[in-house]
């Protein structure tokens, strides 16, 4: 009996050392959500229309297409967005350089005032044209801005906590991510505040399965603090559609490529 105790023990023993070794560490759940929640593909383009409700209750639209290039899976990304709706935002235009390792670069241009405008880094967690998301929201957060830790993996779930390294840079002190174990879309990020109160939250409302990509369809930010919130519904979605690198510059801020955004 003493030896079938031992024998099992090394096999139990086995298996939970197998086991432990066979979890994916924090960094590589973090990565695989960064990838599914913006690097789908190649590239893609999608309609997305924006509903701002203000702290009074006051509720404004935006509409607009977002078109997306990946220059390598998970690194150098390029976003252009061209605001159709309403006629105040007409054929503003906002573009992202996304790189690694050093600042994104941003620029929005602006037809009523004929301004383009640089957006520096320390923008990046403004207001998105009134929105309750910030610029960062659309393009992501770089990995390498936080220090990440795996706070529970239990159910269908994994728990995230996300520390910033430079904590002047930001309005929060840390932020919580639930990631699908299924799809690792992001579904839930809550954020909290100098004093350690939940102040913000973005959460996915809807996903599916697009060209075999699992797809946020409606998501939702709402800024706990003043009351505000908004509601994006993605439509038209596509995948791997071949876009040009030359739609990703300066020259088309001023000139929308409508073949592309028709």
């Amino acid at each position: 009996m003493k030896r079938f105790s031992i024998v099992l023990a090394g096999f139990f023993l086995l298996i939970s050392f197998e086991f432990a070794y066979s979890e994916e560490s924090v960094e590589q759940i973090v990565d695989k959500a960064n990838k599914a929640a913006y690097y789908q593909g190649t590239g893609g383009k999608a309609k997305v229309e924006m509903t701002i409700t203000d702290s009074q209750g006051r509720i404004r639209k935006r509409v607009f297409k977002i078109l997306r290039l990946d220059l390598a899976d998970g690194g150098q990304q390029k976003f252009y967005v061209y605001f159709s709706e309403p006629a105040d935002v007409e054929d503003m235009t906002y573009l992202v350089w996304k790189h690694l390792g050093r600042d994104d670069d941003r620029w929005l241009y602006l037809p009523a005032l004929d301004l383009l405008r640089r957006i520096a880094a320390s923008d990046n967690r403004s207001s998105f044209v009134g929105s309750t998301f910030v610029y960062e929201d659309i393009s992501g957060r770089a990995l390498d801005q936080d220090e990440h830790q795996l706070i529970s993996s239990e159910g269908e779930t994994y728990l995230v906590k996300n520390t910033p390294i430079s904590k002047d840079s930001v309005e929060f002190s840390y932020y919580n991510v639930y990631i699908d174990k299924n799809s690792y879309l992001p579904i839930r990020a809550e954020y909290f505040n100098k004093q350690g109160k939940l102040s913000r939250i973005v959460e996915a409302l809807e996903t599916g399965d697009v060209q075999g990509y699992p797809t946020v369809k409606k998501s939702k930010a709402s800024d706990l603090e003043n009351g505000s919130n908004t509601v994006t519904e993605f439509s038209e979605i596509q995948y791997d559609l071949g876009l040009d690198e030359s739609i990703f510059t300066e020259r088309y801020l001023k000139r929308p490529p409508r073949k592309w955004l028709d």
